[in-house]
């Protein structure tokens, strides 16, 4: 099996090999065929990958795929390294024989893995962003947007617990300390 200049070099010198207790993101991927298993590791930061690191169990192939992506992926917008496939993986790396090709899958799928794994416990961090409520017209939860037909307790859609804030009387979220609308801190006894 002949393997290019490039591919000794990044399995006989891997970069960002390693694990990360605070990664933003993890991916991981395996071929029960061939055995290999890579995990990656992704920290983001102004939606760019600023760090990665793997850990790869294969063969030397795997290991130098892993290593490559891993290279090619720092300093992408997200957008940019989920463009990232196993042809210019291979390319990257001068090519690879035709029996080891699943090998670029491999780690292009490990990094999106990675990156749908963020963009997961982003969505499930982030709180969605206020919604309008106009005082005096048909009132609407502030989180969700659903109807509310006066100060109810608990809106009906996203059964989010409310309560009227003293200070605008608009409906706010029961169990934060301040008010979605107005900022003014809850007295609580």
């Amino acid at each position: 099996m002949i393997y290019s200049e490039k591919v000794m070099e990044h399995f006989q010198n891997p970069r960002n090999v390693g694990t990360m207790k605070d990664a933003d993101g993890i991916g991981e991927i395996g071929n029960p065929v061939c055995g290999d298993m890579m995990t990656f590791y992704i920290k983001v930061k102004d939606n760019r990958i600023e760090d990665v690191k793997f850990q790869t169990f294969g063969c030397g192939a795997a290991i130098a795929v892993s290593s490559m992506v891993s290279e090619m992926a720092i300093g992408k917008t997200l957008e940019e390294a989920l463009k990232i496939t196993n042809k210019s993986v291979a390319e990257e790396l001068g090519g690879l024989p035709k029996n080891k090709l699943h090998c670029s899958n491999l780690g292009a799928d490990a990094l999106h893995n990675a990156i749908e794994n963020y963009k997961e416990k982003k969505k499930v961090t982030e709180k969605p962003a206020p919604k309008k409520h106009v005082h005096g017209e048909e009132c609407c939860c502030p989180y969700c947007d659903g109807p509310l037909e006066g100060m109810e307790e608990i809106c009906h859609m996203c059964k989010t617990e409310l309560e009227e804030c003293p200070e605008c009387g608009k409906p706010t979220n029961k169990k934060e300390d301040k008010c979605l609308h107005c900022g003014a801190t809850k007295v609580r006894t």
